[in-house]
Formats: C-alpha cells, structure tokens, sequence
C-alpha cells in the first residue's frame, strides 16, 4: 500500500481538540466543528493526464453564544496558540453581534443510527501512480476506438468531529471516490459518472465501453421539432433534475405561499398524492450504496426518513427555528437522497417504448419559476430518438421548460437505481416531457 501523502488526524484527535476548546471557553455557550479531509484528483483530457492534485486540510470553527448573540471564527492550523486565539476572536466578536430574530439555543445530545460510515482503506490511501494506471486504461481503450476522451477520478476521505457545551461529542469519518468520463468523436459526444465508497466498486471499464459507443452512436444527429415527447432519463441525467423536487419540499416555503407545496387554503399540501404512485424517495445515508455520516454539522440525527411514498408527500424539511415556530421536531436536511429503483435495465425501458426521446444528460438546469418549480436546462452527451423498442438515431440536442411535479406525475417505469455523488436514482421513463426549442450543443 502507497501511503506517499500526509496523515489526517485521527478520530480520538479529533475529539479531544473538540473537548480542549469547549473546555477553554469562557462564553455563555460554544460549538466546535474540526473538519478534516484528504481529497484528490486526476484529470485527463485529450487521452492523457493534464493534472493531478492532492489536499489535506484540517478547519476548526468555533462558535460561541451570548444568549441571543452568537459569532464564528476559523482557523486552519492545529498550533495551540493559533486555536487559543481563534477561540477568543470567536468571543469577542459575539459580544458585539446583533441578536438574532431567529435564535435557537444549542443542541442537547441526540438518538443517533447506531452505525459507523463506510471507510475503505484502499480509497484512503490510493496513489497517484495507482490513479495514473486506471486513467492509462480508459484512455488506451479510447485510442483505440478513435475517440477522445477527458474526465476526472477523485477520492476523498473525510472526518468530521463536533461538540458543543451542552453535551454532545461526536466524530465519524469515510471515504467516497467519483469517475466522470466524456468520449467525443466529430459531431459525436457521450457522457457518464458514478461514485461509490471504494475505487474497487467504480465500472470504470463498463462505463468507458458504454460512453465511447454512445458517442460514436450520436454523431451526424437529426433535427426534431421541439414538443412534449415520451423520455427515458438515464439515471445519470435524472440525478441532476430529482434534487430539485427535494430541495423545495421545505415547510416554511410552504407554509408562507412560496412553493409548489403551498395550499390555496393556506399552509402546505403535505399528505397530498401529488407524484405518480412509482415515485418513492427517501434521506437514507445508511443505504447500502451511500453508508454515509449519521449526524448533520449541527448535530441533528440524519436518520432514514421517507419523503415521497407511493407519490404522496410524506415529510417536510424542518429548520430548528420553524419546527420550534410551528410546535413539531426538526428534520434536519433532506441529504443524502434516495429513490427507489425497480429490477429493469436501462434497455429494458427503451425496448418497452414505441417513441421517445433517451436523454444521457440534463445541462445547466436553472429555475425559471421558483414558486411553480418550473425549470429550464438542456439535454446534452448523447440524445436519441427511440423508435418501436429500439434506439433509431442520434438527434440535435433539445432545450426544455418543464414543470417538475407534473413531470414526476408522469413516471411510468424505472430502471435499477445507481449511485451518483450523494443521490441514489435510478433511470426513468416518463409520459411526457416539453422541449421548447433545438440547441446548438453537443
């Protein structure tokens, strides 16, 4: 094993740096956040690397309370004087801090999962020579398939350790790595990624194979009329429209009119079947492909919570200030996310539908109606059009308008959910989707 970079601080270091600061401070309250993380990078473009990068950081945050004032302070560097004098610019700057209209106090300790992240020491300390020989195989292949190819491979292990001087004393660590590959040809372009908790878990050569032939396949694409057509979302594409469902089922949104989940009658439409029956969706960090941390910066407890359930709205997210507003609990955030996938392949979903559109990728994705969720982005890498069961051709990409909650009414069939970052989703086929006009990009 390579172990040619600089160690993290260990978890009982961690702790006790936390203890040390709480013990030292002389406000009315404190909190002490150490985050510690060891990331790094490969890049590769052009089938050759262009860049690596390695770092290892340790930042303490320190936050201390005079009943409704509170101020932070940070610092990089683990020199006790360094500390000592971040604690007490932390102090005196909260004695001169406005209160704070929405002021909470801090956490008591919590029930937290009674299980550790996921860590692989293969990840931890995998090399850049080791990233180097992956990368070398991706771009041989695309060499030999008359591609070019560009993309990343990155790992991280993290730490983070947090206490405050009302009790609570917790640290966790784990490792998570990430491949994003593109292949281009001509007019021909294809895009994939994934994550995982160990290097060793990456399809790096089922993706390589599986983008190189989509490129090659999408070059010379036909121009449609732009419409509302049946799609089927890759999983890869989907992971980047779902979150915004997740990210607006906030409670104070909604109860204040400023979201789709707002009731006409006033307050929100939780309990509401507003999605198809297909979508169920989760905040699940133990999921078997995520093993994620079991407390937020906070402190709060990210415990598995269901969100949409046969397309009913299950839960809304909670801030501390808004739960204690409206007399219920905190939720903490709705992260990681999860949906529920089915036993089909991707082909599965293509070869059950007569016309549509598959979309390898949803680009640059932007509001254009917060209150309605409505959205505006581009199909980008790679979109075909399907025809009796199989793929027909290439055709030029499309911009769409699309309102997301009448989108997620339309699903009709999933594919076997995979891991992208932080999000677990699976492929989609849904009824219909509006494209507004033709791109020029590939």
């Amino acid at each position: 094993m390579t172990t040619n970079k600089q160690q993290l601080i260990s978890e009982d270091q961690a702790l006790s740096l936390v203890e040390d600061i709480i013990q030292e401070s002389q406000a009315e309250g404190v909190f002490v956040s150490v985050s510690a993380e060891d990331s790094a990078l490969s890049r590769f473009s052009e089938n050759q690397i262009t860049q690596n990068l390695n770092r290892t950081q340790v930042k303490i945050t320190i936050t201390s309370y005079y009943h409704r004032q509170s101020a932070s302070a940070a610092t990089t560097e683990l020199d006790p004087t360094a500390i000592r004098e971040t604690l007490t610019r932390s102090q005196e700057l909260a004695k001169v801090a406005p209160e704070d209209p929405e002021w909470v106090g801090l956490l008591p300790p919590q029930t937290y999962e009674s299980r550790s992240p996921a860590y692989d020491e293969h990840t931890a300390y995998f090399s850049p020579l080791q990233r180097g020989e992956m990368i070398q195989q991706v771009s041989e292949t695309c060499r030999q398939e008359g591609v070019s190819g560009s993309g990343t491979l990155s790992t991280r292990l993290r730490l983070q350790a947090i206490g405050n001087s009302e009790g609570i004393r917790l640290c966790e660590r784990g490792t998570n790595t990430n491949f994003s590959f593109t292949a281009r040809v001509e007019t021909g372009s294809s895009w994939h990624q994934r994550s995982a908790i160990s290097v060793k878990n990456l399809p790096i050569s089922q993706i390589t194979k599986k983008v190189i032939n989509r490129a090659i396949a999408c070059q010379n694409p036909r121009e449609i009329q732009p419409g509302c057509y049946p799609v089927i979302f890759d999983a890869a594409a989907f992971a980047d429209i779902l979150p915004w469902i997740v990210w607006n089922l906030d409670a104070r949104a909604a109860d204040e009119g400023r979201s789709f989940m707002s009731s006409p009658e006033g307050g929100n439409r939780l309990g509401e079947s507003l999605f198809s029956p297909n979508v169920e969706v989760w905040r699940d960090a133990g999921h078997p492909l995520l093993q994620m941390g079991t407390f937020f910066s906070d402190g709060l407890a990210n415990t598995r919570l269901p969100l949409i359930q046969q397309g009913k709205v299950e839960n809304l997210s909670y801030s501390r200030y808004w739960a204690q507003q409206q007399g219920t609990s905190p939720t903490g955030a709705f992260y990681p996310i999860v949906m529920t996938g089915g036993e089909k392949s991707l082909e599965d979903l293509i070869a059950e539908t007569e016309q549509g559109i598959l979309v390898s990728r949803a680009w640059y994705v932007r509001y254009v109606n917060p209150r309605t969720l409505e959205v505006t982005g581009m199909t980008r890498d790679g979109t075909f059009w399907i025809e009796n069961g199989e793929i027909a051709y290439p055709i030029k990409n499309l911009r769409f308008n699309q309102n997301l909650p009448e989108m997620l009414k339309e699903v009709e069939s999933l594919s076997e959910a995979q891991r992208f970052e932080g999000t677990v989703v699976p492929g989609v086929r849904v009824k219909g989707f509006n494209f507004s006009s033709v791109t020029d990009s590939i």
